[in-house]
């Protein structure tokens, strides 16, 4: 009986092992081809070709459509039977819709925050200001567009309301090409939009919250008019 029961242990971690292993690969085919995109390594409109991608992670092509198939979702790829998976661009109108949420929930957020942060979240605030400032030096794109993220979900975080959290996360991922075309287009945007967020910051953090509001929106409003005016900047 023992023995049985022995048999039947190795059977089912072996399972377990197998099944771990594939979540493992579908999770590291996600992350590593989700980074493709959002770093433009894979540029929007780009074919995917599921063999040669599978070949260039080390893995089957099983994880890889997995992956396809979740960054479809994601809004990231578009997946049709002729043409296979491509990545996405935006429109003028697509990214118009993008920034009309974020100017109905930011400057919201801000209203509700100005004034009533704690000393530990000042402190967040003013560290990211200062990883800002240190990257006009180094000009990295990358980290320029990313610190520009996490300004701009700190304050969702201390708002402390989950469903503006996860929206902002969704949103996070579709404007960070977007981010990454202006800073790379127009380099000089990077002070100026660092300059928004100092009068954003000192604004949320000293008050009156009606003016933390009016500048959250005009820089949102300034982005929005810099992404689908090419004549703006």
């Amino acid at each position: 009986m023992s023995s049985l029961r022995s048999t039947a242990d190795v059977d089912a971690n072996g399972a377990a092992g197998v099944r771990n292993a594939r979540g493992l690969f579908k999770s590291r085919a996600y992350d590593e081809i989700r980074r493709m995109i959002l770093s433009s390594e894979l540029a929007p409109g780009e074919f995917i070709a599921e063999r040669p991608l599978a070949a260039k992670l080390g893995m089957s092509t099983t994880p890889v459509r997995s992956a396809l198939q979740r960054l479809e979702v994601e809004g990231l790829l578009s997946i049709s039977p002729q043409q296979g998976a491509v990545v996405r661009d935006f429109s003028f109108h697509e990214i118009a819709e993008l920034y009309e949420i974020r100017m109905a929930l930011e400057p919201f957020v801000a209203r509700r925050i100005a004034g009533r942060l704690n000393s530990s979240q000042v402190e967040r605030v003013r560290a990211n200001l200062e990883a800002q400032r240190e990257n006009f030096v180094r000009r990295d794109i990358g980290d320029c567009v990313r610190l520009d993220e996490d300004f701009h979900t700190l304050f969702s975080e201390f708002l402390d309301n989950r469903e503006i959290c996860r929206v902002m996360a969704k949103l996070r991922d579709r404007t960070h090409r977007i981010f990454h075309r202006v800073f790379s287009l127009n380099p000089g945007r990077i002070e100026g939009s660092f300059q928004e967020h100092l009068a954003i910051a000192e604004t949320i953090i000293q008050g009156p919250a009606e003016l933390a509001a009016q500048r959250v929106e005009a820089h949102l409003d300034f982005g929005r008019r810099a992404l689908v005016d090419p004549l703006f900047m």
